[in-house]
């Protein structure tokens, strides 16, 4: 497979001094001496067959083996290998394994190294479990030996939580396994109690078949249905009665009674509805559990998004494996094509990344040295070096994990509306099958008992508990999959209510990258020496127009304050400046630009220059045909503003608003009746983020801003605005149509049940039949439609760049 003149092990070219290797009794060349030992060994191994059977090129291996000794670590083998017959096991990622022959070749040569006592290699998943003897070699000598041939292994991110999931879906699948072949045989014998309509048969046959079919349904009962006898004593620990307990006593009512029945010989036993009414709840909930598994995933994903180890680069060039624990800020650590970077921090080297983890953009994004990358972004192309600014739980996404956790942990108020609902429907729905069971003693007492449990099971909540939970469980798993979280509870509900649209200016419609153009000094002072001072103050700002001062090198400012909506002040080099509005640094009339001065009199004018985003107008063009009224408020200057909103298309924008102006303005909106979702980014923003009936803020804002907004945009692109918004408005539809059909089924069955026209077991399949129904609605919004981009977005984005040069920030 090696291209021409290329190396025979890797592809790669060939340098001009190129070393070879005998195989097949004929001299082949290869790049390096890395690659000529792993080709010599696999030649000396007898699996010179790989080169015959492979479909790609090997890797280049690096002749300088890598220090696994990391992998030997206690907690690391603890966290993420298993006992195993013999050892321990555990699994890996295999950077490089690319076919069925790479398969085969690491399955033949670690079965060589002592003490591995099985290989699994799948080449279509990119995973090998090894199983292996710690007490005959350490994991670190397996790896080495990975390695040389090319192959360099990474550990499975989240294996443990995987390894739970497993068992939490295997046992789930063996339940339902269990109680389907108890239902079909129990109902098989119950079949032939019902065929005898004349009761002709012996009473000894029918007993057998009825002691057979009770036998079949213990376990069904017991094992299959345990999840709901436990959560009924979970309910009655807390004095709440649920769709379990209801579940519980109707399940244990028809065992118990076709006991009591089949000991005195009565006329009727009723264990295929409860065997039926287990196996179809069961299916119902794994349906659920595979649809909440699904909407999770990109959830999921990104809390698992940190790799175990780092390689970092010491003093003397020499890398080392590490556990993440070990990095501090200011390592150099080399990340590997293929790899997930460990840390926050800033690029030695120029490389490209794939962010989507992060921000939901599904293209890599080139960065050159110097720039900041994320943790949880996957290098590509080539390895790079960086520099650790922040680890552990003050990286960027640790930060959004955390917001994730805290968004799970809490329930929506419609969702809690609808326990409340089911709980006391449950309570109701008892007290209604006992004056039914009443009546019917008194009507026909051989029937009372069947139709109240059919009261029982027919009229089960068990939609209107799901209906709600799984259509935001899926709608927050869409949201994850385009790169928005939501972090309250109700954030959903209240964005597909609102009619009024309120967008900051700066880091919002604009990229927040703002570039310095001009300086204009005054009083004897140069633009050198004013940059420096700019750039000391705005040095630990956190609003965006900081960055058009980040290069310069600058000294530390002391009494560093800031003055929202002015600007901000402090001490540089033993004098006081300020720096913001004309009015708040010079003491001159407001003209929109950024000033420096001591408060009374002008030392120097900057011009700003902040963009608009590329795709600022689509969205908006996008919202308003959605019907929502966008307004731009910003505490920039009239001129900046009132450009930017004209290119893009928004007629309602003020300017030169401090943070209190803004949220009298959202209160003024909210006052007339209006339901205002805020998008904002900044320090600033807060307490208007805080005061909208909704608020989503950007990826690149302040974690204060963060922390006040109810949803967080983890990319850059404003087509996710739109996108959210139809999303909101689907999952609340989806909502209403659940809540309505679970109502109507049971405002409808409960009749029907009640007048002793439904069986126990058609009662049954009734109600599962009526939670399948809003679950596979609820589905449906996973594959939501977004809106296309609207015509007129073009057009207008056009217009936006072509005004983007004139657009000035204060």
């Amino acid at each position: 497979m090696a291209s021409e003149g290329g190396c025979f092990h890797c592809g790669e070219p060939l340098p001009a001094d190129a070393p070879t290797v005998t195989l097949d009794g004929a001299p082949r060349a290869v790049c390096c001496h890395g690659c000529g030992t792993a080709a010599a060994w696999i030649r000396d191994a007898g699996l010179g067959d790989y080169y015959r059977l492979r479909q790609a090129d090997g890797r280049r291996v690096d002749a300088e083996a890598d220090d696994f000794a990391a992998w030997d670590r206690a907690d690391i083998l603890a966290e993420h290998s298993r006992e195993a017959i013999g050892g321990r096991e555990i699994t890996v990622l295999v950077e490089g394994m690319r076919c069925a022959a790479c398969a085969w070749l690491i399955d033949r040569a670690l079965r060589r190294v002592d003490g591995v006592r099985d290989v699994q290699a799948n080449a279509v998943t990119g995973r090998l479990i090894v199983a292996w003897d710690p007490d005959t070699t350490p994991l670190s000598r397996v790896l080495q030996a990975l390695a040389r041939l090319g192959y360099r292994p990474h550990l499975a991110p989240g294996e443990a939580l995987e390894r739970e999931r497993r068992r939490e879906r295997r046992t789930l699948l063996i339940r339902l396994g269990v109680a389907g072949l108890g239902m079909l045989q129990a109902m098989m014998f119950a079949e032939a109690l019902y065929l005898d309509f004349d009761n002709q048969m012996p009473a000894a046959t029918r007993d057998f078949f009825r002691w057979i079919a009770f036998l079949l349904a213990t376990p069904v009962v017991f094992y299959s249905g345990w999840p709901f006898l436990a959560g009924m004593a979970r309910e009655l620990r807390l004095r709440r009665l649920g769709m379990d307990t209801l579940v519980a006593t109707s399940v244990l009512l028809a065992y118990l009674a076709s006991l009591i029945e089949t000991l005195r010989g009565g006329p009727h036993v009723w264990i295929d509805a409860a065997v039926m009414f287990v196996f179809l709840l069961l299916a119902a909930r794994a349906i659920e559990a595979l649809a909440r598994q699904r909407a999770n995933a990109a959830v999921d994903t990104l809390a698992r998004a940190r790799p175990a180890l780092a390689w970092r680069i010491g003093d003397d060039g020499r890398r080392e494996q590490v556990p993440l624990a070990a990095l501090t800020a200011g390592d150099t650590v080399r990340v590997g094509v293929g790899e997930q970077v460990p840390t926050d921090g800033v690029l030695c080297d120029d490389g490209e990344f794939d962010e989507s983890l992060l921000t939901g953009e599904s293209r890599p994004v080139a960065k050159r040295a110097g720039e900041p990358v994320y943790a949880g972004s996957t290098c590509r192309n080539a390895p790079v070096r960086m520099r650790v600014t922040r680890t552990g739980q003050d990286t960027r996404l640790s930060h959004l994990v955390r917001l994730v956790e805290q968004a799970q942990a809490q329930r929506p108020r419609l969702a809690q509306a609808a326990d409340a609902l089911a709980s006391r429907f449950v309570v109701s729905l008892f007290a209604t099958a006992a004056v039914v069971f009443a009546v019917w003693w008194h009507l026909a007492p051989e029937r009372a008992f069947e139709v109240m449990l059919a009261v029982l099971v027919i009229s089960c909540p068990c939609a209107l508990s799901l209906a709600i939970p799984t259509a935001l469980g899926v709608s927050h798993g869409a949201l994850a999959r385009i790169g928005v979280l939501a972090l309250r509870p109700d954030a959903l509900d209240a964005l597909a209510r609102a009619d009024t649209l309120v967008l900051d200016k700066t880091g919002t419609l604009t990229e927040g990258r703002p570039s310095l153009r001009h300086v204009e000094t005054f009083a004897g002072m140069d633009a050198a020496q004013a940059r420096r001072i700019a750039a000391a103050l705005e040095r630990d700002a956190g609003h965006p127009l900081a960055r058009a001062f980040a290069g310069e090198i600058a000294p530390v400012a002391d009494e560093v304050r800031a003055v929202p909506g002015q600007g901000i002040e402090g001490r540089v080099d033993g004098r006081r400046y300020r720096l913001g509005r004309a009015d708040f640094a010079a003491g001159r009339f407001d003209d929109g630009m950024i000033w420096l001065g001591d408060g009374t009199h002008a030392l120097a004018r900057f011009v700003i220059e902040d963009r608009p985003r590329a795709d600022a107008a689509e969205a908006v063009a996008a919202l308003k045909s959605l019907g929502l009224s966008p307004t731009v408020l910003s505490g920039d200057g009239v001129i900046a503003v009132g450009l930017l909103a004209g290119a893009l298309g928004i007629p309602q924008h003020h300017a030169r608003l401090s943070p209190e102006d803004k949220l009298a303005f959202v209160r003024s909106l909210q006052a007339d009746g209006h339901v205002v979702a805020m998008v904002g980014d900044g320090i600033n923003d807060a307490p208007v983020l805080a005061g909208a009936d909704v608020s989503l803020a950007m990826a690149g804002g302040a974690p204060l801003a963060h922390r006040s907004a109810d949803l967080v945009l983890t990319g850059e692109s404003l087509l996710r605005l739109p996108q959210t918004v139809a999303l909101a408005r689907r999952t609340r539809a989806v909502i209403r149509q659940n809540l309505a059909w679970a109502l109507a089924y049971n405002i409808i069955a409960l009749p029907f049940a009640a007048l002793g026209w439904v069986t126990p077991w058609l009662a049954a399949l009734g109600m599962a039949g009526s939670s399948l129904l809003v679950t596979v609605n609820a589905l449906r919004l996973a594959r939501l439609p977004f809106p296309a981009r609207p015509e007129a977005g073009a057009a207008e984005a056009r217009a936006t760049a072509t005004a983007g040069d004139a657009m000035m920030a204060p």
